[in-house]
């Protein structure tokens, strides 16, 4: 019984680490969709922010 309890007990220690990856790649995966996404429209928000700051 006693190794019955320790099963269940790792596996729900499993399920936090688990979760924990999950979280991680979710955000790496946001990260890599930011940057691709400054990289493409850095200048148009460049000359948008340019032509703001002129205006004031």
């Amino acid at each position: 019984m006693l190794s019955l309890q320790a099963l269940v007990g790792s596996l729900r220690r499993d399920e936090e680490g688990q979760g924990l990856a999950e979280y991680a790649l979710i955000l790496a995966l946001i990260a890599i969709v930011a940057i691709i996404a400054l990289i493409f429209l850095g200048n148009q928000v460049s000359a948008i922010l340019s032509d703001v700051g002129n205006s004031v």
